[in-house]
């Protein structure tokens, strides 16, 4: 059955499509176009947006404005990668997911073992960003939090590399302090994410990765010239962009809900450009789906039970700031 069939079905039909779209395929065409203009992007930013603002002045500004839009698309592609869904062959797909990342300034092995333990456990103590601790004082987690939602979540990820350059041990030793605790599930936690740290050819491809990125970005900034805070603020605001989005499917997600996640709206021009993220929750429940079957797979299950989504991404997004959510 074609995964774009309008809704209307009965049951049997909804099952039907529900089976198809979770045996769908990566759409390489699909992915291939998007990463045409993601590698549009980065050439722009990094090589011919400084030339522009040579010859054109303020009105090259403007350029900015695509360069922030993408970045959801952008980090998509990674996450694509990440869940080995961007490219069919795998070292092709790890290529490009490293690449990318390199791109943005992210630690692919890094980002790639957080985001699957992510979904492993998804709401655990680790994972919840919005809600207090009860340890830190009140006021210092609460600027912590909103400085985690303005950039903070971002800035963190390019310093995490720096980490490698320290002695395994020490690195063990931080990793074990943060995330001690009594509880079996978070115990389990923390052993894999000292197992991580402690992996030398993992430290060592991130250190190579960083390395990159920063010679990158400082050629970059080299060629902008006195062009430079246009880079610095659009990177910024990229990086913005992924922390406001980083835990807002989970933001004031109850243990017991479904997936521990939650779908939203969004009009169709922002589909391709968040690579359907808004659905956030059918990929928590089908983490093995490419970003282009979840649409069907939406549709399938609102035919069988009725809507499936919550609040417009958009305003979700700007409803973190709220304050802290509950886990209970």
């Amino acid at each position: 059955m074609d995964l774009q069939v309008a809704v209307g079905m009965d049951g049997d039909q909804a099952s039907a499509e529900q089976r198809t779209a979770r045996r769908a395929s990566i759409d390489q065409r699909a992915n291939l176009a998007l990463l045409g203009l993601i590698a549009i992007a980065i050439l722009v930013q990094l090589a011919a947006w400084p030339f522009l603002l040579r010859q054109w002045g303020m009105p090259a500004l403007w350029i900015a404005v695509p360069l922030v839009v993408l970045a959801p698309m952008h980090w998509g592609l990674i996450h694509e990668s990440i869940h080995g869904r961007l490219l069919a062959q795998r070292r092709s797909n790890e290529w490009l997911g490293r690449s990318l990342a390199i791109a943005f300034m992210l630690p692919f092995d890094a980002v790639r073992f957080g985001h699957l333990m992510h979904h492993r456990f998804t709401r655990e103590t680790y994972d919840r960003p919005d809600v207090h601790d009860g340890v830190t004082p009140t006021m210092l987690a609460r600027i912590g939090y909103y400085l985690h939602l303005l950039g903070g979540f971002y800035l963190a990820e390019i310093a995490l590399p720096l980490l490698t350059f320290l002695p395994t041990p020490v690195v063990r030793r931080l990793v074990e302090r943060k995330l001690h605790s009594d509880n079996s599930i978070d115990r389990d936690i923390q052993r894999l994410f000292v197992a991580f740290a402690g992996n030398a050819d993992r430290r060592g491809r991130i250190r190579r990765d960083w390395m990159l990125s920063v010679t990158l970005h400082a050629c970059a900034f080299y060629f902008y010239g006195a062009w430079w805070p246009a880079l610095a603020a659009t990177m910024f605001l990229r990086g913005l962009w992924i922390s406001l989005a980083d835990n807002l499917p989970h933001y004031d997600v109850l243990l017991e809900e479904k997936a521990r996640a939650r779908n939203f709206r969004v009009s169709a021009f922002w589909r391709p450009v968040l690579m359907n993220h808004h659905l956030h929750r059918l990929h928590h429940q089908h983490p093995t789906l490419p970003w282009t079957a979840l649409p069907a797979l939406a549709r399938a299950e609102a035919d069988a039970s009725g809507p499936n989504v919550e609040a417009g991404y958009f305003s979700a997004a700007f409803r973190q700031f709220r304050g802290f959510g509950r886990v209970r």
